[in-house]
């Protein structure tokens, strides 16, 4: 899996690829995953590539593969996804393959929009169908139309039509029948009446069940309308007002025979129309159930493909435009393999000539690789969004593993809740192979890719809650308490014990609210409880003041742990970076400002535990106020922790004092050293510059040796590092501005992890459901920025970039990503 602790050892390499080997080639390396191209093509525009023609015909593949996708998924299909990728499509099958999916798309196409246009008739049909039955309600005619108006009410009480005055003039009566939606019918009953000026007679009643529109295949509430009419100008106005409203008018039959001859017809004709719809219906499925028999592996092929592509327009022609020329980025345990994925290649090509590759020396960076697995991959996402680790520094992953769920458990300390967590942490564990857990939504996934740091987060807290004696927000009597209340009575002493202790007898505890335990007496402190906090505790009215003190004090000690934890990484980054200097002028007045005072403060804490017993306890001085005597130099003595302490804290203020301008100029000036009477420094290592060339610390250590390693030897990269470029203002500014914030941070950052003892006693107070979601957010936020800005600042840089290889595992291979 390679190593966590720090990111793996990289080299740039170049590829000489044949142009008849280059496709096989570079399929075989994104099957194996080995190497990040770099882009040699930066200046030119993704339209004037080399490839950019094959990129185009892979985005007409996906096109046609999207749409066959979507009718798959309309037709409802089940759409199989193998178990194996398969390999890129060899050039020889690519034409093939784009020409059977135009002609599929072709076909579909085209008996698609049949059956479209067969569905849409049958459902006008049928709507004519309703609208002859309800409207035969609506009009009883004997004879054929006659200029005689008997059918219709009486109305020459009418004061809006005068039917004399329309008889005389000669004017026919016309109808206009078909179906509105539901929600149009008031509406278009108003626009007919202000249009026509009441010269229609509008009739229509609701169809009892809803029908699929014709046009959106919406099924909807339908009305029967008949528009009688008087007028060829009025049956314009009352035409145009239908398809304004987008009504579905139909021909309406002049006399019954008609009516009856039409709904014959219309029977026929739905009957016909549903065997040709069905045999339509039939043929497109059996198309598509034998399209999708192999849509997974042509869309698979086709994404392949295209990535080939891609990274085929990052490389360069050489002069005789016969040769690729690819650099890419390459772990160095990997070279055996990249050579053998280009072997592979050119014996699938059966090319006479093979691609080769050869490691070139380089000062860039390089990208930073840093193996996981399921396990520790998630850690690794925590570390990473706070910043990718530079190349090769101390990665802060591995730690992170524990101490993160840890100091999550600090403050989520509960028996309790934290099996309730474990237990579903294991239970998305043990189904992690589960299909529909890695396809389910994104709170979901969110919890689901972060199991195994719930799974610890959820036993760390078990364990904090067993320290705590909490479980549910209630204390556990698992032992049996080590106070014994019976021994504070006087009948359970002599009488030379009574006189000189302070008892219980029936009237003190008659006529005191409040009695206090004493563990001087013999009998009533029997020892420490075996594991964590005893219970008796939780009836204590000082209990809050007794936690306090022990969570506040156990907040110090573990930040103070952590954070000088980070300040020892940085060591071995200064080693490996060959950087000793860092450790003397920078590193080690760190650790001796840090320890000096807050280090001294972590063993007075622990000096009082061990020293001072239930008999001394009320003469033990304050730890506060003896820590804050150390700075102020007291004119009075005081009786203090332990002889010889006044000595002993004046030694550790002086060399905090001398640690201080070493941390402000040490460096600086050194470097001023380094770099006076020196025209070029040369330090390599594998061919790398060790840090960035615009680095001012790196001017200064350029030169013709290696000043710690002794190497005499001459590079010829440090010949254009200038003596101009070494600014030392620069130095020193920056030097100045880290020591300040460090020597800062460690009172701020101290006072940080004060947040451990605060959310420890919030957790013992909120509710269940609360706890579970809401605090444990909390818990879960403050312990990031814990490891963010108290931890990772002490050591880790982040400036680096994330190795991301030419990998087809990286592709996606589900439907739902392809269907536009």
């Amino acid at each position: 899996m390679g190593s966590l602790f720090r990111s793996e050892t990289m080299c740039l390499a170049q590829l000489f690829l044949q142009s008849g080997t280059a496709y096989e080639c570079l399929s075989a390396l994104g099957e194996k995953g080995l190497v990040q191209f770099r882009d040699l093509n930066q200046n030119v525009s993704s339209f004037q590539r080399k490839f950019v023609g094959e990129v185009k015909r892979c985005e007409e593949l996906e096109r046609i593969l999207a749409y066959l996708v979507q009718e798959i998924n309309r037709a409802h299909i089940p759409l199989p996804e193998g178990e194996t990728s398969p390999p890129a499509p060899p050039l020889k099958q690519v034409l093939e393959m784009q020409e059977q999916l135009q002609k599929l798309e072709v076909e579909l196409r085209e008996v698609t929009k049949n059956k479209e246009k067969l569905r849409k008739n049958l459902l006008e049909l049928i709507e004519y169908t309703h609208m002859l039955r309800v409207t035969k309600t609506f009009v009883r005619r004997t004879v054929e139309f006659e200029p005689t108006y008997e059918e219709f009410p009486p109305l020459e009480n009418d004061s809006l039509l005068d039917y004399s005055c329309m008889q005389r003039l000669g004017a026919k009566l016309g109808f206009v029948s078909g179906l509105i939606n539901q929600g149009k019918v008031e509406a278009f009953e108003k626009m007919l009446w202000r249009v026509c000026k009441g010269y229609t007679i509008v009739t229509y009643a609701e169809l009892e069940e809803p029908l699929e529109d014709p046009e959106t295949g919406e099924v909807i509430k339908w009305y029967v309308f008949l528009i009688s009419f008087w007028g060829e100008q009025i049956g314009h106005k009352v035409k145009k007002i239908c398809d304004c409203y987008h009504c579905h008018v139909y021909p309406y039959p002049n006399t019954a025979e008609e009516r009856r001859e039409i709904q014959e017809g219309l029977s026929t004709r739905i009957q016909d129309l549903y065997t040709v719809l069905h045999k339509t219906e039939d043929y497109l499925r059996q198309v598509l159930c034998k399209a999708a028999e192999s849509v997974y592996s042509r869309v698979i092929q086709v994404k392949k493909m295209k990535a080939i592509y891609h990274m085929l327009n990052m490389c360069s022609f050489d002069v005789t435009n016969r040769c690729l020329i690819a650099e890419v980025w390459c772990p160095e345990a990997e070279l055996h393999e990249l050579r053998r994925a280009l072997e592979e290649g050119s014996r699938e090509s059966g090319a006479a000539l093979p691609s080769f590759m050869n490691t070139i020396p380089t000062k860039e960076t390089p990208p930073t690789l840093i193996r996981t697995n399921r396990f520790t991959e998630g850690f690794q996402n925590i570390v990473d969004a706070y910043g990718v680790g530079s190349y090769r520094e101390v990665n802060p992953a591995l730690f992170t593993i524990i101490t993160f769920p840890f100091l999550f458990a600090v403050m989520f300390g509960d028996l309790g809740h934290g099996f309730v967590m474990f237990l579903f942490a294991l239970l998305l564990v043990l189904n992690e192979n589960h299909p529909r857990l890695n396809q389910s939504q994104e709170i979901m996934r969110m919890f689901f890719n972060g199991r195994y740091i719930l799974l610890l987060m959820g036993l760390f807290s078990v364990y904090t809650g067993l320290i705590y004696n909490d479980c549910f927000s209630k204390s556990v009597n698992l032992f049996g308490s080590r106070w014994n209340v019976s021994a504070m009575y006087s009948s359970s002493h002599s009488p030379e014990e009574r006189r000189k202790m302070v008892l219980w007898n029936d009237s003190v505890v008659r006529h005191n609210r409040v009695l206090q335990l004493d563990p001087s007496i013999p009998g009533v402190f029997q020892g420490p409880y075996p594991l964590g906090i005893d219970p008796v505790w939780n009836l204590a009215t000082n209990r809050l003041t007794f936690l306090n003190s022990f969570k506040m004090k156990m907040s110090v000690i573990l930040g103070i742990i952590h954070m000088t934890f980070g300040v020892i990484l940085g060591i071995f980054n200064h080693l490996h970076f060959r950087k000793k200097f860092n450790i003397y002028l920078v590193s080690i007045p760190e650790l001796l400002f840090m320890l000096c005072i807050f280090g001294y403060l972590i063993f007075m804490i622990v000096y009082k535990w061990l020293v001072f017993s239930s008999e001394t306890s009320r003469v033990a001085p304050s730890i506060l106020i003896e820590f804050i005597n150390m700075f102020l130099f007291p004119a009075s003595e005081t009786n203090g922790l332990y002889p010889g302490q006044e000595h002993v804290q004046r030694l550790l203020l002086v060399v905090t004092a001398l640690s201080v301008p070493v941390l402000f100029l040490g460096k600086p000036l050194f470097l001023l050293w380094l770099h006076n009477g020196r025209s070029c420094f040369g330090v390599s290592r594998s061919g790398y510059t060790l840090v960035r060339k615009d680095s001012e610390e790196e001017v200064s250590l350029l030169g013709s040796q290696d000043i710690e390693g002794g190497s005499n030897q001459m590079e010829d990269g440090c010949r254009e590092v200038t003596c101009e470029e070494f600014n030392f203002g620069e130095i020193l500014m920056t030097q100045v501005i880290h020591s300040i914030e460090y020597c800062l941070g460690c009172i701020s950052n101290t006072a940080s992890y004060l947040r451990l003892w605060a959310l420890s006693l919030a957790h013992a107070l909120l509710t269940v459901f609360i706890l579970l979601m809401m605090e444990g957010l909390s818990a879960f936020l403050h312990a990031i920025r814990l490891h963010w800005v108290e931890f990772q600042n002490k050591f880790y840089v982040g400036a680096g970039t994330k190795f991301v290889p030419f990998s087809f595992r990286l592709l996606s291979s589900k439907f739902s990503d392809d269907v536009a």
